[in-house]
């Protein structure tokens, strides 16, 4: 989003500024999350101070900060580099993504303040931005977590999730098969409210329960398929799902 120049600023819409908040949101989520690997690397402690910023079209770029004083917009933490071997690092990703939430809700209501947002804007833009999970939120997994399967046999069935047909299937490849009407439906609309609480791992928004979802078996987050590039196909002949944080991981270890 343009915010330099003497334009109308009152011309400019909380929605506008929440797309902007959304696709800098993702960026930085992407570094965090299925990236992580290319961030860590280059936050190297060696360099000057560091900032992650996130871009309004959904990427993210690891810089040195902006040189004019003051500067265009709200600067993100300094040298989150330095502090990467100082820490375990899935404690150091939680504290850039503490900050990285900070310098997000900095951002959107420098905007509001910049396009002359007057008191019902502002709510408009806090209760969207309200409504999503915080990179925190995504990145540590603070939201509940769906419960395991339950049955002894839960070995043999793949962590996904779908709707086929109009029939209700959980988020471990069991299509729910129908026993007493009332039994049944409690159930479901159990399983309904318990998912709507789980967020994926990689772009951050809610299960949707017409999307094909996958659980790593190391971190156990739930990602869309999409996200992580893996097919309901593909993942019948998967017998340990690793995300791409904790396949890092393994590699960083080896």
């Amino acid at each position: 989003m343009d915010a330099g120049g003497g334009g109308a600023y009152s011309s400019r819409t909380a929605e506008e500024v929440f797309r902007d908040f959304r696709g800098r949101r993702a960026g930085m989520i992407k570094a965090l999350t299925t990236d992580v690997e290319k961030f860590y690397q280059q936050c190297d402690p060696e360099k000057e101070n560091l900032c992650l910023y996130g871009l309004p079209n959904e990427t993210w770029e690891v810089t040195l900060p902006a040189e004019e004083v003051p500067p265009e917009l709200p600067e993100p933490a300094l040298g989150i580099n330095f502090a990467r071997d100082g820490m375990e690092e899935k404690d150091w990703l939680a504290l850039v993504a503490v900050h990285s939430d900070a310098w997000l809700l900095a951002v959107a209501f420098y905007f509001g303040a910049r396009f002359g947002f007057d008191k019902e804007s502002r709510r408009r833009l806090f209760n969207m931005i309200n409504n999503l999970p915080t990179i925190y939120e995504v990145v540590t997994g603070a939201p509940k977590k769906p419960s395991k399967e339950k049955t002894s046999n839960s070995s043999s069935k793949r962590k996904t999730s779908s709707r086929m047909q109009g029939e209700s299937q959980t988020k471990v490849a069991k299509i729910l098969t129908p026993k007493e009407d009332e039994d049944s439906g409690a159930d479901e609309e159990e399983d309904e409210e318990e998912h709507e609480n789980t967020l994926c791992g990689a772009c951050g928004d809610n299960y949707a329960n017409d999307e094909f979802w996958i659980c790593c078996d190391v971190c156990e987050k739930w990602f869309h398929g999409k996200c992580v590039k893996i097919t309901p196909a593909r993942a019948e002949h998967i017998k340990q799902y690793k995300c791409p944080s904790c396949s890092a991981n393994k590699r960083a270890r080896a």
